[in-house]
């Protein structure tokens, strides 16, 4: 090992027991039981249908270290559901969302709305940037395409790209899209162009609820749909819809958590002049929904990510030179296996992986389907240890500790 190579042993048995002190001392570290680099070949029983291991893998830049789950969601003791902080614009640690829902296991999910730099005064939102489904609620749409977070997609890409598990228990790619209505009698009808998402298309009315949470919804207005770094819109316009009636109106999107029940509807360009139109005590009605591009399929659950294979064929278009810490999601088996990949960001290992390379290990694994998803510093995997009551983080964050991140995949042990 590399990191032995300034030590001059005397013998070779002198240096094998120094690597194995060492190892034994990494293998009882602090940081919630990462695993040695040349360790955990064997696959370890998290809970029934749960397993976990972690192995070396040589790449294109350099030896990366691969930490594994693989999920059985044909075992009825196990099923897989959104880690998320109890609001949409918000962030929390993948250990701290997985102890509170009482998960065995997970990683971290979407890419979000990290920084708004190029807005100033404009508050972060943490929010994510595809749609999201919890227990089979939708709680959010994708933002347009050019207001993504993350690297570049693939030409056959799209913001609302998914993995999801559906209420049938098998996993699949999807897409998820939204459909909704403003309706009044006086002024007819509008399609609602957003839900719960920190960004808006240009034009449209977006509708927040209480899923959104406190932070302000102002940087729904800003940018464009070809650049996330535009200006923020100065035409525009928010109405607060409850009991079907809009009870308050504003020239601009305010902040401030959503009462139960109610509809924020934030409105930008010709959208705003059209909510401009509704007066105080007017009745209206707000209809929305998540519409799966596979027919007759309902999901409760749903991440997103960019889609890196697809019926066991890489996506044209795959970046093969840049390498980092990654997170992917692989469906394989028909959708009845999950296997959820994290490297380790460790300083003997950062160089990671391509993307290219992350899809090709997991269609190794089995994984005829993969989507990446947030990677750097988000990249995070827990597991309870066997007999284990609580989750602990397998890999090394390559910040040297756990980010705060807007969403996660979360496995669960069902009944005994």
């Amino acid at each position: 090992m590399t990191r032995y190579r300034h030590f001059r042993p005397r013998t070779r048995l002198t240096t094998l027991l120094a690597q194995l002190s060492v190892l034994g001392t990494l293998a009882g570290a602090a940081l919630a039981g990462a695993s040695p680099a040349a360790a955990g070949q064997r696959a370890v029983d998290i809970s029934p249908g749960v397993t976990y291991r972690d192995y070396d893998l040589a790449a294109a830049h350099g030896t990366t270290h691969v930490h594994l789950l693989t999920v059985d969601l044909s075992d009825p003791h196990v099923r897989v559901d959104l880690l998320y902080p109890g609001a949409v614009a918000a962030r929390a640690t993948v250990s701290r969302m997985a102890a509170s829902a009482g998960a065995v296991a997970g990683v971290n999910g979407d890419f979000f709305d990290i920084s708004e730099a190029q807005h100033p005064g404009v508050e972060v939102t943490g929010a994510p940037v595809g749609p999201a489904v919890a227990g089979g609620r939708a709680l959010k749409a994708a933002v347009p395409r050019g207001q993504r977070f993350g690297p570049a997609l693939p030409a056959s890409g799209s913001t609302e790209d998914v993995l999801g598990v559906g209420t049938d228990g098998v996993a699949r790619l999807d897409r998820l899209s939204l459909t909704g209505t403003v309706r009044t009698a006086a002024d007819g009808s509008l399609p609602l162009r957003g839900l719960n998402q920190y960004a808006l298309p240009e034009g449209s009315v977006g509708a927040y609820t209480a899923d959104w949470g406190g932070v302000s919804r102002r940087r729904a207005v800003c940018g464009t749909d070809t650049e996330r770094g535009a200006p923020c819109g100065t035409d525009t316009y928010e109405v607060t819809v409850r009991g079907g009636r809009v009870v308050s109106a504003a020239d601009s999107p305010g902040s401030g958590t959503v009462a139960d029940g109610a509809t924020v509807l934030v409105g930008r360009e010709a959208g705003a002049q059209w909510l401009r139109k509704l007066a105080v005590g007017e009745q209206v009605t707000v209809e929305q929904r998540l519409v799966a591009k596979t027919a007759g399929v309902s999901y409760r659950f749903a991440v997103g990510g960019a889609v890196l294979r697809r019926g066991g064929k890489a996506v044209p278009g795959l970046d093969d030179s840049v390498s980092t810490v990654r997170t992917a999601l692989g469906v394989a088996d028909g959708g009845r296996r999950l296997l959820l990949l994290a490297l380790d960001g460790g300083a003997a290992y950062r160089s990671g992986l391509t993307v290219a390379e992350v899809g090709a290990e997991l269609g190794r694994l089995g994984a005829g389907d993969v989507v990446g998803v947030d990677g750097g510093g988000s990249t995070t995997l827990v597991a309870r240890g066997a007999g284990g009551a609580s989750v602990s983080v397998r890999n090394h964050p390559s910040g040297g500790g756990e980010r705060a991140v807007a969403n996660g995949v979360g496995v669960f042990a069902v009944g005994g």
